[in-house]
């Protein structure tokens, strides 16, 4: 929907104001590889996607905040000074989270205003809507108060919106990549410092598919949890042979080959194997990059997806099956499931004179298997949070 389009579906809904009505726009997030690695210290590779979450929103002249959304019947009215009182439970707790997280900063709303979100991201499918809500709210109302909007606070304090007051303990990863993306270019974050640097993504003739298995899934979830209990166990473990290690995806695949042994339950000792693995194919995926190998850097997303499916066991028939299928295609490099797994997306690297078979004959093989109908979206890498100006 272009900034037209949005601006008179705000009108309509809020009516005229004197205030101008200004447009935001932050991005979903895709990981190309390093998946559950970021509550364990390690490197990952995400990009921003071409599409996301815009927020409409216009100043008002009382200290009522009016939230509403193209994509869910429910609307919510609150003070800004009754910001956080009380959760609902309903998409409004992510942006009411970033409020309270900014007044709790000493950065206070200075009137209230009216919001409209529009959302072009699958919710429940691994694509990041929460964070992308999140950001985008984040950076508006600073940048509407008068405030500086420094992405990787931004990316932190939504962070900590997600974790404190919605209630999901998500890493760090998703809010950075949606906070601070760019066109034509991976983000390699390492989780533990937050130094990063953004990788040349030139994929030439291959195109980046996301296909979307529409099996929901929600982050808070026991198994998640479960995972994210196991690697602290063996890392609690491993620190007894060397009290200097603050996370498991600090060794290399070497030295974690001789402690292993000290992790006597088999599944704690595979979740560990897969951390410290896929940590050292998030490296090896940028050096692939940097040679411009996109033959290696597939068998490394097929390596990471075959890693989640049998060692931390995160997949699902869904996943597994569209996966299976993408791999048929003669012109894909690569696939793997996306996300924190146990349902929503894949992300394949495919040359493009393949994508229209692509998308037919997994879509039809996925439909056959599973009994869903799977979506695509073949979609190029974009920018971080800004401002949105003009059609688009």
């Amino acid at each position: 929907m272009n900034t037209h389009e949005l601006t008179e579906q705000f009108k309509q809904k809020y009516g005229d104001g004197s205030h101008p009505v200004r447009l935001f726009q932050a991005p979903g997030r895709v990981n190309l590889i390093g998946e559950h690695i970021d509550y364990n210290g390690g490197y990952v590779l995400p990009a921003a996607l071409e599409f996301g979450t815009t927020l409409v929103i216009r100043a008002r002249e009382d200290d009522e905040l009016h939230f509403a959304s193209t994509n869910f019947e429910y609307e919510s009215v609150i003070s800004v000074k009754d910001a956080g009182k009380q959760k609902t439970g309903e998409w409004v707790d992510y942006p009411v989270g970033v409020i309270v997280e900014l007044i709790e900063k000493g950065i206070e709303l200075s009137n209230g205003y009216d919001m409209l979100f529009h959302g072009e991201i699958p919710n429940g499918a691994g694509l990041s809507s929460s964070a992308s809500i999140e950001v985008v709210t984040a950076y508006t109302l600073l940048s509407l108060e008068g405030q500086a909007t420094d992405t990787v606070e931004i990316a932190l304090l939504s962070q900590r919106a997600e974790n404190r007051y919605v209630g999901v303990n998500c890493g760090i990863m998703d809010q950075f990549a949606v906070a601070n993306g760019a066109k034509d270019h991976a983000i390699l974050l390492m989780c533990d410092t937050l130094e990063y640097k953004r990788v040349p993504f030139k994929t030439g003739s291959y195109k980046l598919i996301i296909g979307n298995t529409n099996k929901r899934r929600g982050l808070v979830d026991s198994a998640y949890n479960e995972r994210r209990t196991q690697c602290v166990e063996a890392l609690d473990i491993l620190r007894k042979e060397h009290p200097s290690l603050n996370y498991l995806a600090q060794l290399s695949v070497e030295q974690f080959q001789t402690l292993e042994d000290l992790i006597g339950d088999e599944t704690v000792r595979r979740r560990a194997r897969h951390v410290v693995e896929e940590n050292a194919r998030v490296l090896a995926s940028v050096e692939a990059l940097a040679d411009n190998d996109l033959v290696t850097f597939g068998q490394l997303m097929n390596a990471s997806h075959d890693s989640l499916r049998d060692l931390y066991e995160v997949s699902c028939k869904e996943l597994d099956v569209m996966v299976e299928e993408a791999r048929r295609i003669p012109g894909t490099l690569g696939s793997r499931m996306t996300g924190a797994g146990f349902g929503g997306c894949t992300v394949s690297l495919v040359h493009e004179g393949d994508v229209e078979e692509f998308v037919k004959r997994v879509g039809e093989a996925y439909r056959t298997r599973t009994e869903l109908e799977a979506s695509f979206y073949v979609c190029g890498v974009g920018d971080g949070v800004k401002e949105r100006k003009g059609d688009m």
